[in-house]
């Protein structure tokens, strides 16, 4: 999977270099309780555009980040803001201490944990023009998506559920099988074409003079 994700990073963007959260995301799969999603800004400084990338996380009900920057604090965001809009509005304050002025924030969808799974990564489901919008109607358009995500954990969680169920009720395939011998005897006398053809045999052998009783 990771081999994929660069592969759709190269093909996605305009340059081919390494994107370090890829590599965050592909060390994180076995954190299957750490949801991981791409989040990207776009800022303004002295008449120039800049873009930056960092790896949202969201665990026990608390969003974070974590990536990489010369700046420490538009990076690495600790698990303690209850909503995505709240996490976004960290780094929009983080981002006006250096006269940065943002631009646009796209939100991605949860990266998957399975390391098997080829999936192209989606980087902007959710595409928010800072500039139009204002930070209200920004904090209900992020907590949506936020809400909607964890949704869809919910859905694919319980659409598992089923599958639990068929484990356990793999546990009682000992006591079937146990009983099983038993109907494939029964199965063998009633059914085998040899068994039956013989016993018709046998029958008129001793019926020629000879009869055995017990």
């Amino acid at each position: 999977m990771f081999l994929c994700m660069c592969g759709e990073t190269q093909r996605t963007s305009k340059t081919t270099s390494f994107c370090p959260e890829l590599l965050i995301s592909y060390l994180t799969n076995g954190l299957t309780s750490l949801e991981r999603f791409p989040i990207s800004f776009k800022t303004q400084f002295s008449g120039h555009c800049f873009h930056h990338v960092v790896l949202g996380v969201y665990c026990n009900g608390r969003y974070g980040s974590l990536g990489m920057s010369r700046r420490q604090d538009l990076m690495d965001k600790p698990l303690t803001h209850r909503t995505l809009g709240e996490l976004v509005a960290e780094f929009e304050s983080s981002y006006k201490r250096y006269q940065h002025t943002l631009k646009k924030v796209k939100i991605g969808l949860y990266v998957p944990h399975d390391p098997h799974v080829c999936q192209p990564i989606e980087w902007k489901y959710l595409v928010l023009n800072a500039a139009r919008l204002g930070a209200q109607e920004m904090r209900k358009e992020l907590e949506k998506h936020g809400r909607d995500m964890r949704m869809k954990i919910l859905k694919s969680s319980s659409a598992q559920s089923p599958i639990k169920e068929r484990s356990r009720g793999k546990s009682l395939s000992p006591r079937r099988r146990q009983s099983s011998p038993q109907r494939r005897t029964a199965h063998r006398r009633d059914k085998s074409p040899a068994s039956v053809e013989r016993k018709p045999l046998e029958l008129s052998t001793f019926s020629d003079g000879y009869q055995i009783r017990i």
